[in-house]
């Protein structure tokens, strides 16, 4: 039995679903949700944390400030009300109103950008809100999870060490790309292992990540308007593209089997079975759940919200639909 002293001492890594009854494909989905963050994000969270304490960066008195549109404002408003630093999060009106109460409960400031970059879009503009809080006061700490090393290296040390020694006949992993984290850090590991592992980044249409134009995103976790400085694409075998209104309906296809999961995973569980659709042969697949559903209960899984951004007919059965990898 684990007792801990600080939240982000505990963290659930080795649970999967196995969805084959699910998308009658055989796929197991790496749950990342079970700590007290909520997510897979308190990896990276805590691996910049202690990094900007070790290099001296976060003293007493310093106050975090991190542009993030859900997960790692969580994650990091955590870990801040552990160690007793402020934490201002600067996130945009895509945000879950369930996330934003609950930074507002661990004591963050929330900083909501409306309007867009001309050129970066929402997420240009958190950015640049960010800098100029920097500017405004050097108490100011950002850590930087587009361009921090240690955002993918924790899950190079912690996340793809964990899905080897799970499944070490592992053939093709499915990452869901954000700031490409997770993506990056295990990518690397599977690079050098010892047989080869077929990655397969899932993105969301209208994201901009992978050269694609930039387009309307209303659900926060994966994409971007910017190319994510992290990103190095020679690490990827193939990219796969997923409408968000597939999302939904993977989303709330998992729920009426029990599972609730985020948006992200939606992305993430319908991409891979587009590709395992296409393929004849049997492969043992994982594919990473960055976290639970529970924040997404206003939005993703609230039919009047569902029905006003992608139409009435959404939630109704779908023919099948060819996957679209490029890369």
């Amino acid at each position: 039995m684990p007792v801990i002293s600080a939240p982000q001492d505990f963290n659930q890594d080795d649970l999967y679903v196995d969805l084959e009854a699910v998308t009658g494909h055989r796929l197991f989905l790496k749950c990342e949700g079970f700590n007290f963050a909520g997510s897979i994000k308190l990896k990276a969270a805590t691996a910049m944390v202690e990094a900007a304490e070790s290099d001296g960066l976060l003293t007493p008195g310093s106050i975090l400030v991190e542009s993030s549109s859900g997960n790692l404002g969580v994650a990091l408003s955590m870990i801040a009300a552990s160690k007793g630093y402020r934490f201002v999060c600067v996130t945009d009106s895509r945000c879950n109103l369930a996330t934003r109460l609950l930074l507002e409960t661990l004591g963050s400031q929330v900083h909501i950008v409306t309007e867009p970059s001309p050129t970066g879009g929402l997420l240009g503009a958190r950015i640049d809100h960010v800098r100029a809080l920097c500017a405004s006061d050097d108490r100011y700490v950002w850590l930087n999870q587009y361009t921090n090393p240690n955002n993918h290296s924790a899950h190079y040390r912690i996340t793809a060490p964990a899905i080897a020694r799970a499944f070490p006949d592992l053939d093709v992993l499915f990452i869901g790309a954000g700031t490409t984290g997770t993506l990056m850090g295990c990518a690397r590991y599977f690079r050098t292992w010892h047989r080869p592992v077929r990655i397969v980044a899932i993105d969301p249409e209208g994201s901009a990540t992978f050269g694609h134009t930039s387009g309307r995103r209303m659900i926060p976790g994966l994409g971007t308007s910017i190319r994510p400085p992290l990103l190095d694409t020679s690490y990827v075998d193939e990219v796969v593209h997923v409408n968000e209104a597939e999302t939904i309906r993977t989303c709330h296809q998992l729920a009426r089997h029990g599972f609730v999961f985020g948006g992200s995973t939606g992305t993430v569980v319908k991409g891979a079975t587009q590709w395992l659709a296409q393929r004849e042969q049997q492969v043992t697949a994982v594919a990473i759940a960055p976290d639970l559903g529970e924040r997404y209960l206003d939005t993703v899984y609230q039919t009047s919200w569902v029905q006003d951004l992608y139409g009435e007919d959404v939630l109704q059965p779908q023919p099948a639909t060819a996957a679209s990898p490029t890369g």
